[in-house]
């Protein structure tokens, strides 16, 4: 049950922060447009140059690759990346259980990217993250583009994922009511007071 730690945090256009979330647990960030909840998973996950450091359970993120920490801890951006051709080629154990738990039968795995609408796109970028099987997760927006049965269906699914591997999680919504229901603590990120509640 690791713990997810962030100690003296600095990035350009964010202030200087430190949070901590327990293993099993979600945070969901939430504040106004530009006050940085990308810019503070993406610095998190070591996508962009910042300072202080950061711990997974015992492991210290200055000790690790930036390629072997993001294996560790994934971020899911808010639109999903697609890079080849086929579903099947992004990701080596595809979890049949994850893909029908958002709807899925396993002949989507054969699915040309170029036929996937967004929210299909999206839902499996889920799929494939988990099918990683991450130690933590930084999830920005992941519901986002999904009508309302689907989005609980990928709250259902990570909340699932959580309870089997005690991942802590970092969940940006807009949504309060998503907030209510997907998380322990809420922290509410702004440029002069971020504020925990």
């Amino acid at each position: 049950m690791p713990d997810l730690a962030i100690h003296d945090l600095q990035h350009s256009g964010l202030k200087r922060l430190d949070l901590h979330i327990s293993g099993g647990s979600t945070l969901c960030l939430q504040g106004a447009s530009g006050s940085g909840k990308t810019l503070l998973l993406r610095a998190i996950a070591d996508l962009d140059p910042n300072q202080g450091e950061i711990t997974l359970g015992e492991e210290k993120r200055s000790t690790l690759t930036a390629h072997q920490w993001r294996q560790q801890v994934i971020y899911v951006p808010s639109e999903s990346h697609w890079w080849k051709n086929s579903v099947a080629e992004h990701a080596k154990n595809w979890s049949s259980i994850y893909l029908q738990a958002l709807g899925f039968e396993s002949d989507v795995l054969s699915w040309s990217i170029k036929r996937l609408s967004s929210g299909e796109r999206q839902r499996l970028a889920i799929v494939r993250t988990l099918s990683h099987e991450p130690a933590a997760l930084l999830l920005d927006e992941p519901t986002a583009n999904l009508d309302p049965d689907n989005s609980l269906k990928v709250e259902q699914l990570i909340n699932h994922y959580q309870q089997e591997h005690q991942s802590p999680i970092i969940w940006v919504s807009h949504d309060a009511q998503q907030c209510k229901r997907i998380s322990d603590t809420t922290f509410i990120l702004n440029k002069d007071n971020p504020d925990e509640r």
